[in-house]
């Protein structure tokens, strides 16, 4: 029999197995519950719409809680064995969230501040869960009553007039690196600023006629502005005349022209200290940060008799509570008063029946 030659043979293809079908089925079943749950799409919308667009949080606020995510679900995924990306809300437990902040104290060497902030922003993404998920609100609740945990409250670490003289001392002020790291240091010492105020400030912040100031804007946003020295403002003009910046611009900025970071000013400061704690040698038992100088501003303006309001005002306080610890940790104004203390104590005389001699006999032999 001849074949037709628009004939074409039908290629036959066997079923498939029960076996392959099972994992077929399986596979199909573990996408469609990854694709349902609804994690990915909430950790988005968290950083994307509510931090940045309704809550208008800062870039350092949502950096923060961006690496606290980072060290969470790499922790979480460690303990369940499981990519990150392949986390589920389901696995996010209170009981995971507490043993996450055990591992950033005890393993990481973190502070309690520390943990207490990574679990801010564990607990601020839980309380946007529970508006956006009503099936999770279980879930949720038990992870907001994670509890902040207490820390001792230390004495601030300030540093007296002479050891800010002496670190102030330390950069060679003929170079341009010596220059900007003298300015730097003497701007936080004047205005009391936090690090990354410091390192956020452009000229055209700055004041350069009398009378001198600067525009600052601090934790939440807040703006305020703080009095300069005119030592200072100099100090701010020659570091614009050796390195010019647009009014824009950040002023302190590394060799290559890019703004500085405040590990890289942690670091030339550690340097300072260790090489003015050889003639100073209280700064050996100190351990200096740039907010030391903050702290130094602080309890010098309270040694000064300045008021706490102003001082409240000038450092950019939320609450006169922060304002009056400055105030306590003044050594200086609590020696002073121990030796009125002393001066009244000595000066006093006794009274009548303790001069009487024959008084207290008698009551000696009741």
């Amino acid at each position: 029999m001849k074949k037709n030659a628009n004939y074409t043979r039908r290629r036959h293809t066997p079923s498939a197995g029960p076996r392959h079908t099972s994992a077929v089925r399986l596979q199909q079943t573990d996408v469609a519950r990854h694709r349902h749950d609804p994690f990915r799409a909430l950790l988005h919308s968290f950083f994307q719409e509510w931090l940045a667009e309704q809550r208008n949080a800062s870039v350092h606020t949502i950096r923060s809680y961006r690496d606290t995510w980072r060290l969470f679900l790499r922790f979480v995924g460690t303990r369940k064995r499981k990519e990150v990306a392949e986390i589920k809300l389901a696995d996010l437990t209170a009981s995971e969230v507490s043993a996450f902040l055990g591992h950033a104290e005890r393993d990481r060497k973190g502070t309690i501040g520390t943990r207490n902030c990574r679990l801010a922003a564990i607990r601020s993404f839980f309380h946007f869960v529970a508006g956006k998920e009503p099936t999770a609100i279980a879930q949720c609740t038990e992870v907001i009553a994670v509890p902040i945990k207490r820390a001792p409250i230390p004495a601030p670490c300030y540093l007296e007039p002479r050891e800010v003289e002496a670190i102030l001392a330390e950069p060679d002020r003929s170079t341009l690196e010596g220059l900007r790291d003298h300015a730097l240091l003497s701007f936080l010492y004047n205005s009391g600023a936090r690090i990354q105020e410091a390192l956020d400030l452009t000229p055209e912040a700055i004041r350069f006629e009398t009378p001198h100031c600067v525009r600052l804007y601090g934790q939440g946003r807040k703006e305020r502005i703080c009095p300069l020295w005119p030592e200072t403002v100099l100090l701010l003009k020659k570091l614009l005349e050796r390195q010019p910046r647009r009014p824009s611009e950040r002023l302190f900025v590394n060799r290559y022209g890019e703004p500085l970071g405040a590990s890289g000013v942690r670091f030339k400061l550690a340097a300072y200290v260790e090489a003015a704690a050889k003639t100073v040698p209280t700064l050996q038992s100190k351990t200096v940060t740039p907010h030391s100088f903050r702290h130094a501003t602080a309890v010098h303006l309270v040694s000064a008799g300045v008021d706490v309001t102003v001082i409240r005002s000038w450092l950019g306080h939320v609450s006169l509570d922060t304002t009056n610890h400055y105030a306590q940790a003044n050594l200086e104004a609590k020696r002073k008063a121990l030796e009125r203390v002393g001066t009244l104590a000595r000066s006093k005389k006794p009274p009548p029946w303790k001069r009487d001699a024959s008084v207290l006999a008698w009551l000696d032999s009741l």
